[in-house]
């Protein structure tokens, strides 16, 4: 088997079938039988390796959520056994150091892994950080092998393993589903989308200079004019850049991996490379690996793969930049929300309520992962598994009016609105003597004058009846925990909008 197969995983369940790998002597015949513990064989395949990859695959028949069995490969008088597989559902969790934080840096560690023991069917893989410069086929090292979850593999260091949004996310869906989840963890810390990026993606965004060699090489990074002196815009690069090594490395060898969906945090790096790309680079990267994924499972891997992503939380408090603020509007293509028509099958956690100046990590990890993750099953629920009735998002504008006369400006909201925080600055307006609102300069406060349920009144008093633009918690640090001048009576923030 490849070797990201091994005793105590997960293999994908029905309506999709479970493909299976390995590699062989060209032109040999493979056997895969699927037993139960007791011997009695459920399935038999019989595959061929192919001469030009030294490879074979099969795919197993779609099978019900449950276990254990074993998997037994046989070629000729070699065999190879794996036991106590189960079938579920393969979330593959990416991203830079904030999905790599551990379950030992966050808030309430020690009791997340004392609870670890209550979910032996939610099962864990890593992916040990490599690059390379052309694409592999198979993983270069296994940080993790296929493992059933104990305080010891959940907790292993700083930024190693295992992801603790990973884990929160694995163990909320494992609660609402009640079969199996099998989770693959592939991150590096301070790492910009366009090492996870393929070729193909980034060519698609006028990011790569096609020079026609392996090396290639990324255009002029186009830094925001405005980033203060005080912030490096290296400073949190501190993984990979070259374009393509991670996927290269540790996306390309699992393609064959038939997966439920993609979990995604990343996005800090881009606040300092290519932040006003990202609009294009995200939602190719994630077309993109849909594209690859469904291709590399010869199909059983869905066209629209589910893919939830983390918006990015806060850096510095009373920052005057907006790389962050812009980073998070391009996280869904300057639609504001997802789903939407540049980002079909997506969901969002928003976390710029979630900040934490005093991490010992520094302020850009903060170790509030519960919510964050929490968050993000909720999106999962709804968009992945068609939950219905699930509130997953926040409240988000649909239209707004002016009252020339009374220089008011009335915002109206999808849901039923709670207003927290009452002395907020938190929208701006532009006002006409404005030659432009891309600026960061030049909005001025709009003070609220009421919340009534789905509407907010806003005052325009200092800017003249009429504006060119309006925006929300445009900010680096916005606000704090439960904060934020708006919510759901769910407790979930209105996202920022431009």
């Amino acid at each position: 088997f490849a070797s990201y197969y091994g005793d105590h995983m997960v293999l994908q369940k029905e309506p999709a079938g479970a493909v299976l790998w390995g590699p062989g002597d060209p032109g040999a015949t493979v056997t895969v039988a699927l037993s139960r513990d007791s011997g009695f064989i459920l399935m038999k395949k019989t595959t061929r390796v192919k001469g030009s990859s030294g490879t074979w695959t099969t795919i197993l028949d779609p099978m019900d959520p449950g276990g254990p069995y074993t998997l037994t490969a046989t070629q000729g008088p070699a065999n190879v056994t794996l036991r106590d597989v189960y079938f579920g559902d393969v979330w593959l969790c990416s991203g830079q150091s904030n999905m790599a934080m551990t379950v030992l840096q966050i808030a309430n560690a020690s009791q997340e892994l004392a609870a670890a023991a209550r979910y032996p069917h939610v099962r864990l893989f890593v992916v040990a950080p490599s690059r390379s410069s052309v694409e592999l086929q198979d993983l270069e090292r296994v940080d993790l092998p296929w493992a059933v979850p104990t305080a010891a593999n959940l907790g292993q260091g700083n930024f190693t393993h295992f992801s603790a949004v990973c884990w929160l996310l694995g163990r909320w869906l494992y609660e609402a589903q009640r079969y199996p989840i099998g989770l693959v963890e592939a991150a590096w810390g301070g790492t910009p989308i366009e090492a996870w990026s393929s070729p193909r993606a980034l060519r698609a965004c006028g990011l790569l200079e096609d020079t026609g060699r392996p090396d290639l090489v990324l255009c002029p990074p186009t830094f925001s004019p405005a980033l203060p002196p005080s912030i490096s815009p290296r400073r949190n690069l501190s993984g990979p850049q070259t374009p393509s090594v991670l996927w290269n490395a540790m996306i390309h060898p699992l393609l064959n991996m038939t997966l439920r969906g993609v979990a995604w945090y990343q996005g800090e790096a881009n606040a300092f490379l290519h932040t006003d790309r990202y609009n294009c680079s995200f939602p190719a990267l994630i077309a993109d690996w849909r594209w690859a994924f469904h291709a590399g499972s010869a199909g059983q891997t869905e066209p629209l793969l589910p893919f939830g992503f983390v918006q990015l939380s806060t850096y510095h408090r009373q920052s005057p930049d907006d790389s962050f603020a812009r980073l998070r509007w391009h996280q869904t293509a300057d639609l504001g929300v997802v789903p939407n028509a540049r980002m079909p099958n997506t969901f969002m956690a928003v976390a710029m309520d979630l900040g934490d100046e005093r991490s010992p990590y520094g302020s850009i990890h903060p170790r509030d992962k519960q919510n964050v993750a929490h968050r993000l099953q909720l999106g999962a629920r709804a968009v992945a598994y068609g939950e219905k009735n699930l509130v997953f998002q926040g409240p988000y504008p649909t239209h707004a009016v002016l009252e020339v006369t009374r220089g008011l400006l009335n915002v109206t909201y999808t849901q039923e609105l709670v207003y927290r925080q009452r002395n907020t600055q938190a929208f701006e307006v532009c006002p006409p003597t404005q030659v432009s609102c891309s600026s960061q300069h030049g909005w001025v406060p709009a003070p609220v004058v009421t919340v009534e349920s789905r509407t907010v009144t806003l005052d325009l008093a200092g800017c003249g009846p009429l504006v060119l633009g309006l925006r929300y918690a445009w900010a680096e640090w916005p606000c704090d925990y439960q904060s934020c001048a708006l919510y759901n009576g769910q407790g979930l923030p209105a996202p920022l909008f431009l």
